[in-house]
């Protein structure tokens, strides 16, 4: 991988935070949201499987465990967080392969995935950056392969709480809405784009939503006779 030229918005917010990440998701619960959504992926033994926006890798992780046969890869932009989450799979004897690169430019040769996640990664991306990132996504999908979201879906109307301001001070997340999801899924071309389950996280402070979108496994077919 060449050297990545993007700014981005690293997974704790800050570098000087970085440290602090681990301990910070584990304490929000965010091990067992991972959990929920990697659970409604079906994931198989036979499968190949990308982790966008993995950060310091505790999913990727996780999904290599949890499958041995599965061929893992994570991709983030931090080199950081990249250089945390080998050790991590290092610690635990897991063969992960951790790349660096954007998401919306995705280093990979077309459908070459069966799954594509994506946890508390996509309210970081811009605008434009998250309908490239699904129509990228969508490309290295195989026909017949998901792609499953998890992400905060913005506070409650009315929330004054601090924690509430706290996790949800970007302006990124206005865009975050089931809708709005919604809608770019099935603009980047994906099939049965839905939003499968709401969730908590913060003693009820903060909302997210898990969604799942696939391909056609007609989708070559359909795609050349198009062309």
């Amino acid at each position: 991988m060449g050297r990545l030229e993007k700014t981005y918005l690293p997974a704790a917010g800050h570098d000087w935070a970085l440290p602090l990440y681990d301990p910070l998701v584990k304490f929000l619960g965010v091990d067992t949201v991972r959990s929920v959504l990697l659970n409604q992926a079906a994931v198989r033994a036979s499968h190949r499987v990308l982790d966008i926006g993995c950060g310091t890798g505790t999913m990727a992780i996780l999904i290599k465990r949890l499958y041995p046969g599965t061929d893992v890869v994570g991709l983030d932009p931090d080199p950081r967080a990249l250089a945390r989450a080998r050790r991590k799979a290092k610690r635990s004897g897991l063969s992960v392969l951790f790349d660096q690169g954007s998401s919306d430019n995705l280093p990979y040769p077309d459908a070459c995935f069966d799954r594509v996640f994506s946890s508390f990664m996509f309210h970081h991306l811009q605008a434009d950056q998250r309908e490239t990132t699904l129509s990228e996504v969508r490309r290295v999908l195989k026909p017949g392969g998901s792609f499953h979201l998890v992400d905060f879906e913005g506070p409650d109307k009315g929330s004054r709480g601090w924690l509430t301001r706290l996790f949800h001070s970007s302006q990124r997340l206005k865009d975050n809405s089931e809708g709005r999801v919604l809608a770019l899924m099935n603009h980047a071309g994906f099939q049965a784009a839905k939003k499968l389950l709401d969730g908590r996280l913060l003693f009820g402070a903060l909302r997210i939503g898990y969604f799942q979108a696939s391909v056609s496994p007609k989708a070559n077919v359909d795609e050349k006779l198009e062309a």
